[in-house]
């Protein structure tokens, strides 16, 4: 009995894959994180970072990165057989604030994200941290 339950988890998996069109199976879908310094110069000089970000997840760090303003930090990101895949980030505005953020979460970001070429893209600006799915529409998610 216990051979039969090796064997039949993989092959309803197998069969659950099969049967899902290929665009519909998250585990081939590769979404795209964007996270965008849009905050004000204030006293910073131009060219100079005013906004350091360090994303990671459980398994993986994308590490620090000071950003200058209009700055894109980028990154890409599939969906672990258990739809537990989480990155996070903490955003410091230099001098002024900081801020943790869910940057992906699978149940959360699977069908939002997937709207755009699979992009979750986020936004960094004086008021907060905002999301948009679309690249039109923005909503400040993590107010500061």
């Amino acid at each position: 009995m216990g051979n039969l339950k090796s064997v039949a988890l993989p092959l309803l998996l197998a069969v659950s894959i099969i049967h899902l069109p290929f665009s519909e199976s998250i585990w081939f879908v590769n979404y795209h994180i964007h996270v965008t310094n849009d905050l004000p110069l204030l006293n910073s000089p131009p060219g100079k970072p005013n906004l350091f970000l360090h994303c990671k997840s459980k398994n993986k760090d994308i590490g620090d990165r000071p950003m200058v303003k209009g700055q894109d930090y980028t990154w890409d990101t599939k969906i672990n057989f258990f739809q537990t895949t989480l990155f996070f980030c903490n955003a410091r505005w230099e001098g002024r604030k900081r801020r943790s953020f869910d940057a992906f979460v699978a149940y959360r970001d699977e069908r939002r994200c997937v709207m755009h070429h699979q992009s979750c893209m986020w936004s960094v600006r004086e008021d907060g941290i905002y999301f948009s799915k679309d690249n039109a529409t923005w909503f400040n998610e993590y107010p500061w």
